[in-house]
């Protein structure tokens, strides 16, 4: 079967679900190296990938695993709940950390990847900021540190175009030089659709691309790269105006399907023009009309598969300069809530000592 040919920017875990489930209408959970798990509880979603060489080939990913913790509740910036997410981001990594069978005494470089000047991109270099970094006080008053901690290093590589170094290059120098045993690389993504925009955490033990996410695909950080485990987070934060176009084409043909699914209902008459009432449903593929009503609306357009329609929409977009890459308006609030989030899963990861109990204890 030929490789599918898809960004390895991000999406990790529902990129990689959603190709398995379209080669794999019966919707098993297993099939050619791909293995999907996944847990609903409390506003939250989360999706395990396990992808071995078999279906590496299939999906153009690299064997590992690939985790997403998603919840549109995300988006609310409520502290409460983001606290949970951050509970359960600390216990993926834990579990990650012990299938690779790393000790509780295990040395670890934090690295977050990033431009700290330019807002979208600026979540690895926050997420360092208020990590819990320990390696100092062992080395220098290892008497202060208690039971339940491990030694815990952190830098900013920065971007190419500030420090004009590849940032592979800088990240494998730390690494000889301090000999870490296994490396959390944090950096922002670039999401496949405007759903997943600051409501998804990605988690993978396949490593990364610096730069992928806006097309500025660096050297690979991965176990394979640098000879120790690597463990990704990030988030998408940015979108480009090629999937913000095709997936308001798909929301319209939705919301057509909706209308003429509901329109003749006898509530729906009561309900006075521009109005409505209880929750809004999100719009979901179940809405889709039939060919016959997508070819009715909107003629060609409404008629092609998803990645043909992407590749028309760059092919007018792109000699027009109009292919931009786009973040919502409260991103500086997001980054901020993001970054904490991050850390303290980082945080209750790593050090046995900290619990989503006292993890704002540990939050710098």
């Amino acid at each position: 079967m030929k490789k599918q040919e898809y960004s390895p920017r991000t999406d990790l875990a529902i990129e990689a679900k959603e190709m398995f489930v379209e080669e794999n209408p019966d919707k098993k959970h297993e099939l050619d190296g791909i293995i999907i798990k996944e847990y609903e509880e409390e506003n939250i979603k989360l999706t395990r990938v396990e992808i071995n060489e078999q279906g590496s080939e299939r999906v153009g990913k690299n064997p590992g695993q690939y985790i997403t913790i998603e919840s549109l509740k995300l988006r609310e910036l409520n502290q409460t709940f983001e606290n949970q997410v951050a509970s359960v981001l600390g216990k993926e990594i834990d579990r990650l950390l012990k299938y690779h069978e790393v000790n509780e005494g295990a040395r670890c470089l934090v690295v977050g990847l990033g431009n700290s000047y330019v807002t979208p991109d600026a979540l690895g270099p926050d997420t360092v900021k208020k990590a819990y970094i320990t390696s100092h006080l062992f080395k220098y008053h290892e008497g202060v540190v208690g039971e339940g901690f491990r030694p815990v290093s952190a830098f900013n590589p920065g971007v190419m175009g500030l420090t004009g170094m590849e940032t592979s290059n800088m990240i494998n120098g730390i690494v000889k030089e301090l000999n870490p045993d296994f490396l959390i690389v944090i950096d922002a993504l670039a999401a496949r659709s405007i759903d997943r925009v600051n409501t998804t955490i990605q988690l993978s033990d396949a490593g990364i691309h610096p730069g992928s996410g806006v097309g500025n695909d660096r050297k690979e950080v991965s176990e394979k790269t640098l000879g120790v485990p690597v463990f990704s987070i990030g988030i998408p934060t940015v979108v480009d105006a090629v999937t913000i176009t095709s997936d308001t084409i798909d929301y319209l043909l939705k919301h057509f399907g909706r209308e003429l699914e509901t329109g003749d209902q006898p509530s729906k008459s009561l309900v006075p023009a521009g109005m409505s009432f209880g929750e809004k449903k999100q719009l979901t593929d179940e809405d889709l009309p039939d060919e016959e009503v997508r070819e009715r609306f909107l003629g060609v357009v409404g008629m092609l598969e998803i990645e043909e329609k992407r590749q028309l929409i760059q092919e007018v977009l792109r000699p027009l300069g109009h292919d931009l890459m786009v973040t919502p308006k409260d991103v500086d609030d997001v980054i901020i809530h993001m970054s904490k989030i991050i850390a303290s899963g980082i945080n209750q990861g790593l050090h046995q000592s900290i619990t989503n109990e006292n993890a704002s204890d540990y939050i710098r």
